[in-house]
């Protein structure tokens, strides 16, 4: 990580305001005073770090981490929050896409898991007509891991 002495300044002024706030008992940031704050604080100073020095690893991981906060908070703090697991697809699909928009690299992976989640996402309300995609995606919850195997095994056979 080039520059760690600008990334560590991010995290202590994140942390410092999340702990003056607190220490000022702010109620109007009472929602805040939970564990799903600290992975904003630390993904929006890799993203501020990652767009500064221009390292797309660091974005990746700063989109990654706020979008965790961002949903764990909601998921704590509002009854509306959509809780279901295509939401780490679109996070992780959200990182790939801005990771391309940058270097023109992970277009595809952000492809799939933007269809993967926006399909899941609303496949809740499906027409009756679709019902076959629940015997699909019963059988893909079942067998995913299978899946993560043979890609291993292809990644361990083919790609040298």
């Amino acid at each position: 990580m080039k520059k760690q002495h600008a990334f560590v300044a991010y995290l202590l002024i994140g942390f410092g305001t999340y702990f003056l706030i607190r220490q000022l008992d702010l109620q109007l940031f009472a929602n805040f005073y939970s564990w799903p704050t600290f992975l904003l604080i630390v993904g929006i100073a890799y993203l501020i770090h990652g767009f500064t020095i221009k390292n797309e690893d660091d974005i990746f991981i700063g989109v990654i981490l706020t979008g965790l906060g961002i949903h764990f908070h909601g998921i704590e703090n509002y009854r509306f929050w959509f809780d279901h697991w295509s939401i780490f697809a679109l996070i992780f699909g959200l990182a790939y896409m801005i990771r391309f928009w940058r270097t023109k690299k992970g277009f595809i992976p952000g492809v799939i898991l933007l269809t993967i989640a926006f399909f899941m996402i609303f496949s809740v309300s499906l027409p009756s007509w679709f019902t076959w995609i629940y015997g699909v995606v019963e059988f893909l919850e079942t067998f995913w891991p299978v899946a993560l195997i043979a890609i291993g095994l292809y990644l361990l056979k083919f790609k040298k």
